[in-house]
């Protein structure tokens, strides 16, 4: 097992936002976070806390014409703090699977940390990308920020939406999974020696 610290701090600036995200992979779940997209702020609460990942995000943006610019630009500075903490991933689990439960809602989660950009996303209800959650927040925008973050981290993802009726509950679910099973893949394996994959690397 590799005694490597994993953390990230990465600042990025462009002309519809400015971002500042530091994270820890080996911390306890402990979250500051400040979008100025209050919806945002929960499912990324959410995926610090049941992803154990300590994680600090300041964000501003356009957001007086759309939260989109905001959002997805976290997303992709997330992804990449996700994938320079990692590091080598000498020794860890690599694989992870979630089954999440929000009142109505479930949401099923398959991580492999497998340094190849990958997502697979359905069973939202018709609709949802529609909804504005918060009177903020539209649907279509989850599947934006797992995109974000598989293809910057380098993971291959699959999230499937098992029944939901509520949006609220059904993003939260998604974000709840995704993070259970992220925490699994990332956590070391004492059985696990050297890089988990045949080709020697990931």
């Amino acid at each position: 097992m590799t005694t490597q610290q994993r953390t990230a701090r990465i600042q990025r600036a462009t002309s519809e936002s400015s971002i500042e995200l530091e994270l820890n992979l080996d911390g306890t779940g402990t979250s500051s976070i400040e979008t100025s997209v209050p919806f945002y702020n929960h499912l990324l609460t959410a995926f610090a806390k049941h992803s154990l990942t300590d994680l600090t995000v300041r964000a501003t943006g356009d957001v007086d014409i759309d939260v989109h610019h905001t959002v997805e630009d976290v997303g992709i500075v997330l992804g990449q703090a996700i994938r320079q903490a990692l590091g080598d991933k000498a020794g860890i689990s690599r694989y992870g699977d979630a089954l999440v439960p929000l009142d109505e809602a479930l949401v099923q989660a398959v991580v492999d940390i497998s340094g190849r950009p990958y997502l697979v996303h359905g069973g939202e209800p018709a609709g949802f990308e529609f909804h504005l959650i918060g009177g903020h927040f539209t649907g279509s925008m989850v599947r934006h920020v797992f995109e974000a973050i598989t293809f910057n981290a380098g993971l291959t993802v699959h999230v499937n939406v098992l029944g939901g009726r509520d949006p609220h509950h059904i993003a939260e679910a998604e974000f709840k999974a995704f993070a259970r099973a992220f925490r699994q893949a990332k956590a070391f394996d004492p059985l696990v020696q050297g890089i988990p994959s045949t080709k020697g690397a990931l």
